[in-house]
């Protein structure tokens, strides 16, 4: 693979990956579950997701080849272990390709309305998806600099509406929101962590980043920090402007045309169909290194491990993914598949997790490795955060993740001998 991206637009490719439409969305829905105490949940699940993140620097610290999670459970337990959580990351990436392929859709019903039904919405879905695989074909440069560019652009509706917003904000507001009867907290701490998530995807181009033991270790701490601050902030001004943000379909377009003007309400809605969009662009980029990974190691068609021999990027993996992805999208189906995401991303977390301590005893550290103070606590406080997520999923989604560990238990026993061939495993 070529080399080419460098530690900032790593930066920008993790925030991109983080911030997605679910910001949008985040403040009514929380305050809905928590009401005013929503704010300090933002910041506490913030401090809580910091342990999974300080698990993903130290493991990335120790390769310079993609695959992400996959590669770090598989090097820390075999590769029964390894492939389990690559199919169930790859399974969360191809149906978020879909369902953000939608989402896309929908969002951009509000600014052309024939995005909602027929042929436009087929072109609102089909047409973004087709050039993101194009962009992540020609290169990952290409790809990298796209989700630079769309984080920035994402980003901006955010800072203006926490700039202007904050010298609008009520106090008295903010701090009487009350929960709805019937508010769940399991549903809101689900809510918070994959407000948060994504961040797992920071490394799986690995190996097309400039020194990936050095930069994402970097990245993924400062994208913690600016996605914290940005997410309490639009919490805040949420609840201390807009009456109501508990019930709001649309809860930052609804409070920037409250202070900022009708334009505003333009501005936060541009905003989140061009969030959704940059999600959805790193979602393209990242998933087919997973499945360039695993085919690397046997697991499906050998052609899934090839790159385009001018471009240097999975070419197939890439074309495969959208290809699967895209029927998705149009026949719906995606929204059963989207609720494997809660229990495949867990599985991806725990991995990881309990992989650090069993890293630092199976490998030699790289010069300047990243390595978390407090020896195995961090580690094991975040396998334990892993284990209370899982207890607040709905029995369906558990159910739901069940199936795809035994499909991909089956899937195992097919791995590739070197020559090609199927063999039970």
């Amino acid at each position: 693979m070529r080399r080419a991206v460098s530690r900032w637009e790593i930066v920008g490719f993790s925030i991109n990956d983080v911030i997605g439409s679910g910001v949008y969305l985040l403040p009514a829905a929380a305050a809905a579950n928590l009401g005013s105490a929503s704010t300090g949940a933002v910041v506490l699940a913030g401090l809580a997701v910091l342990l999974l993140v300080l698990c993903f620097a130290e493991a990335a610290s120790y390769f310079d080849k993609p695959g992400s999670a996959y590669l770090y459970t598989r090097e820390a337990f075999g590769e029964r272990v390894g492939f389990q959580v690559g199919w169930m990351t790859w399974l969360a990436r191809v149906s978020s390709v879909a369902s953000l392929s939608v989402g896309f859709s929908r969002a951009l019903g509000f600014l052309w309305p024939a995005a909602n039904s027929g042929v436009g919405q087929g072109l609102a879905i089909a047409v973004p998806l087709l050039a993101l695989t194009a962009i992540n074909v020609v290169g990952v440069k290409g790809g990298a600099r796209t989700a630079v560019f769309l984080a920035v652009t994402k980003t901006v509706p955010l800072l203006v509406f926490i700039a202007v917003g904050l010298f609008s904000v009520s106090v008295p507001l903010a701090t009487s929101v009350a929960p709805r009867d019937g508010g769940n907290l399991g549903a809101a701490v689900l809510l918070l962590l994959f407000a948060y998530a994504g961040f797992e995807n920071t490394a799986a181009p690995a190996g097309e980043f400039k020194n990936p033991r050095r930069d994402v270790p970097f990245a993924l701490i400062v994208q913690i920090g600016v996605v914290t601050l940005i997410y309490t902030a639009v919490q805040w001004v949420a609840l201390g402007t807009l009456p109501g943000v508990a019930d709001a379909q649309t809860p930052l377009a609804n409070a920037a045309a409250r202070f900022l003007g009708g334009w505003g309400g333009l501005l936060m809605t541009v905003g989140g169909v061009l969030s959704i969009l940059g999600t959805n662009s790193n979602t393209v980029l990242a998933g087919p290194r997973y499945l360039y990974a695993l085919a690397q190691d046997g697991f499906g068609p050998a052609a899934l491990a090839t790159l385009h021999p001018r471009y240097r990027t999975p070419t197939v993996a890439i074309l495969t993914q959208t290809a699967i992805a895209l029927p998705l999208a149009f026949s719906g189906s995606f929204e059963v598949l989207a609720t494997l995401s809660v229990v495949a991303r867990l599985a991806t977390y725990f991995g990881t997790a309990l992989a650090v301590p069993v890293l630092r005893r199976k490998l030699q550290a790289p010069p300047n490795a990243f390595r978390i103070p407090g020896g195995p606590v961090i580690p094991l406080a975040a396998a334990a955060l892993c284990v209370v997520f899982a207890l607040s999923a709905e029995k369906e989604n558990l159910v739901a993740g069940a199936i795809a560990l035994a499909v991909g238990f089956v899937l195992y026993k097919f791995q590739r001998k070197p020559d090609g061939k199927a063999a039970l495993g």
